[in-house]
């Protein structure tokens, strides 16, 4: 049986909390979780990752005393986390709140992830061994810049999504359109190779004013800074990872790495990511409009600013979402 055919009352809720970062997520959700028994399950590619929790702006000791975490902190750096992986983590700990009785709540904004969690995995084909190694030379050769380029040519729709210095899914883009001849946004476009997960999601999006936002970036990263993010990147760089690992991407590893090499001081540093998060928030904030929209496969509503005058209102949304099917 699939995920398409079972009924509607018959599926257990989901609550999922999505916006750009800086919006609030992680405090909405902890309220949350407070309020009705939640379990608060990670969905940013960057949070699974151990090293970094000071960067990424994993939860702190007081939100772990206050409700369950999951999924955070959960892989060391040399690994990859896929969208697969992710989701077959997340699946196991949703299907583990409801046997506990509590409410998954899935924070992220991470749309990839949250793409194949509610619609399943595109179903993609396998790529050829060759051709990823080829991809992965390319991208070495080039620069991220070119490359960039080079994947606008022959796959605009992609290029438009990705940034030039998100080299995991450039490489991934280059290597489907070349092994198969289609974008890989239009493998993504058709049913899933998964079935969609079994639940009813209520999608709940944090999306607040952009110069707010912009405002909460560049003070969040700069909190970061005085907090001990240098510290995680020097601890980082010591490992000898590969520089291809998603981790040695994440927003602020780029530049402070630069810092201690002794290319920026640390207020250069600090300038150009807080840019680096605003550009971002920013993609972010178009994917939550156009992709995110189309994604969705539950009931949603839209927080334009999260104040806590809003509370009683989301409260009472969510209760009557979890009592009705």
């Amino acid at each position: 049986m699939t995920g398409d055919s079972i009924p509607t009352s018959d599926r257990p809720p989901v609550v999922v909390i999505t916006g750009p970062t800086a919006s609030g997520k992680s405090g909405l959700a902890l309220l949350l979780a407070e309020a009705v028994g939640g379990v608060v399950i990670n969905a940013d590619s960057m949070q699974v990752y151990r090293e970094l929790a000071v960067l990424t702006a994993r939860p702190g000791a007081e939100a772990l005393t206050r409700a369950p975490h999951r999924l955070y902190g959960v892989l060391p750096g040399s690994e990859r986390c896929s969208a697969g992986r992710w989701r077959k983590m997340a699946l196991e700990e949703i299907a583990a709140c409801h046997a506990a009785g509590q409410v998954p709540l899935v924070v992220g904004g991470t749309g990839l992830y949250l793409r194949a969690l509610e619609r399943g995995l595109a179903k993609v084909p396998e790529i050829a061994p060759e051709i990823r190694q080829a991809a992965r030379a390319r991208h070495r050769d080039l620069g991220g810049a070119v490359f960039h380029a080079e994947l606008a040519v022959r796959d605009p729709v992609m290029a438009a999504r990705l940034s030039p210095g998100d080299s995991q899914r450039l490489i991934r883009a280059w290597e489907v359109v070349e092994a198969t001849g289609r974008s890989l946004a239009a493998w993504q476009a058709e049913e899933g190779a998964e079935p969609p997960a079994p639940y009813r999601f209520l999608r709940i999006t944090c999306q607040p004013p952009r110069e707010e936002l912009y405002a909460a970036c560049n003070a969040r990263f700069a909190a970061m800074a005085e907090g001990g993010a240098l510290e995680e990147v020097r601890a980082l760089l010591a490992l000898a990872l590969d520089p291809s690992l998603p981790i040695m991407k994440a927003l602020g590893v780029p530049e402070l790495a630069a810092h201690l090499a002794g290319e920026f001081t640390l207020d250069q540093a600090v300038f150009r990511a807080q840019q680096a998060t605003r550009n971002y928030a920013k993609r972010q904030m178009t994917w939550l409009r156009t992709q995110g929209a189309k994604d969705r496969s539950g009931e949603a509503i839209q927080i334009a600013q999260y104040l806590e005058s809003l509370e009683p209102k989301i409260f009472t949304i969510i209760r009557h979402f979890l009592l009705t099917g």
